[in-house]
């Protein structure tokens, strides 16, 4: 998680409680929540794809409060499991990809900005997949300030501000970036026996 995610997550959490809550009374999982964010999540990619800016946008920033929230639910009610950390995390690659392959094809005849698209997806999976790599070494790997919040961030206000060529660009340079800087941590300290 970034530092600027990191510092706005307690007020986050504290602002959203009575949704948690209510969420929580109402026997809403976790995992439902997770689900019903992938869900809203390829409906707004469809729409997107549809070149339907305003709906795409909507339904994307709702599947990703429901990606904010689960993880909220599940921490305060005590239901966090190690499937449901699995499931979070499966999604979430699911909910990276869905809308940039739409902004893909939107570009597809624009040479340039379709391998943006493709950078931009590609640069995505390597910000998460160095950390987990990473951590599967047992090697701490959390540097980088271009985490999946921002990229979303990005691409929802680029979607309804209807600059997605910026917004997908600046997606590309800022998740390569911070792979780029999780694969030099790693290096980093493991220099003695990267050679």
């Amino acid at each position: 998680m970034s530092k600027i995610i990191k510092s706005i997550k307690p007020v986050f959490e504290k602002n959203i409680s009575p949704v948690i809550d209510l969420l929580h009374k109402i026997n809403i999982t976790p995992n439902a929540l997770t689900i019903a964010g992938i869900l809203f999540i390829a409906v707004g990619s469809y729409f997107l794809y549809r070149e339907n800016f305003i709906l795409a946008g909507i339904f994307i920033l709702v599947g990703n409060l429901c990606d904010a929230l689960d993880g909220s639910l599940a921490r305060k009610h005590n239901q966090t499991s190690k499937f449901g950390a699995f499931l979070d995390s499966v999604v979430d690659r699911i909910s990276d990809f869905l809308p940039l392959i739409a902004v893909a094809y939107l570009f597809k005849n624009n040479e340039l900005l379709f391998f943006t698209s493709l950078l931009a997806i590609v640069s995505s999976f390597l910000v998460s997949y160095t950390r987990a790599r990473a951590e599967g070494l047992g090697i701490e790997c959390n540097v980088g300030f271009f985490e999946r919040p921002e990229r979303s961030i990005i691409l929802i206000a680029s979607i309804f501000l209807g600059i997605l060529d910026i917004g997908v660009a600046v997606i590309a340079l800022g998740a390569t970036v911070t792979a780029v800087q999780r694969i030099l941590c790693v290096y980093k300290k493991t220099l003695p026996e990267a050679g």
